[in-house]
């Protein structure tokens, strides 16, 4: 029997709309900025959460942010395929929707960076509890030529992180 794998076929486009006017341009355009905003919002959330300390918080918000990340992306592509449209009928509309973007990219790098520090500063903590562990489980032996003895695999023991609050 010769099989062959399966080749990845890419995944179908999201359905575009058949005939693209300037109204459904405008309206494709109002939609990403209300999805912008929403998700903004919940990432502006999400950010004081983790600063807080709220980590249980933080994560509630993860099933609305990615509906609303999912809503972005289709809209971004979209509004991606209109754009030459959008930038003949309604150059100022297209400028306001590029400065909005701006901002929304600045506040979600905000975000990334408060969520890249929390890690650090956990993983930072993690392995500072685990040296620790490490250091009490190793005996303090020498060996015959007075050097500190290596401990063997049993001497170390893992620690476990549950990954549920």
């Amino acid at each position: 029997m010769n099989q062959r794998p399966q080749q990845h076929r890419p995944a179908a486009p999201a359905a575009r709309p058949a005939t693209t006017t300037p109204p459904d341009v405008a309206r494709l355009a109002n939609e990403l900025t209300e999805v912008m905003s929403a998700l903004l919002t919940v990432v502006e959330q999400e950010t004081e959460f983790v600063r807080a300390g709220k980590i249980r918080e933080a994560m509630r918000l993860e099933a609305q942010k990615s509906e609303l990340s999912r809503r972005y992306m289709l809209a971004v592509e979209h509004l991606k395929s209109m754009q030459k449209m959008l930038s003949q009928t309604d150059p100022e509309l297209l400028a306001t929707l590029r400065r909005h973007h701006e901002t929304f990219r600045a506040m979600l790098q905000v975000n990334l960076t408060v969520l890249a520090t929390a890690h650090a500063v956990s993983e930072g903590i993690v392995r500072g509890v685990n040296a620790e562990v490490q250091r009490r489980n190793i005996p303090n032996t020498y060996t015959a030529n007075g050097q500190r003895a290596t401990p063997g695999p049993r001497n170390m023991t893992p620690i476990a992180v549950s990954r549920t609050l």
